[in-house]
């Protein structure tokens, strides 16, 4: 059974908002900018990169979404649920890592 707590969590944003994990990410994209204004060959290299991962993302979009639209109807009731559990799980695992790593509470530079 999905608990009470969990049903309203989102595991991924939980696990995005741990002060490790936004501050790494936020670290990266500071080093990714600033790479990208301090070389400008790499920003042009990433810039080709950014625009080819934006239309692989779009083309897999437009390829899935007629599947999606066919299945929706049929699994909707069978894949939210599944997904409800194993969500459920997935909170479940983090409030155990937060508990025995008390280091995911704080920024990478403490």
């Amino acid at each position: 059974p999905v608990s009470p707590r969990h049903a309203q969590e989102n595991v991924l944003q939980r696990v995005l908002q741990l002060p490790v994990v936004s501050s790494t990410c936020q670290t990266l994209q500071r080093k990714y900018s600033s790479t990208k204004e301090s070389h400008p060959l790499m920003a042009s290299v990433c810039e080709v990169y950014e625009r080819g991962v934006q239309g692989a993302g779009a083309l897999a979009m437009w390829g899935m979404e007629p599947v999606v639209r066919r299945l929706e109807p049929q699994c909707e009731s069978v894949c939210w649920g599944g997904l409800a559990v194993a969500n459920n799980l997935a909170c479940r695992g983090l409030d155990h890592l937060e508990e025995k790593i008390p280091a995911l509470q704080y920024p990478v530079d403490k």
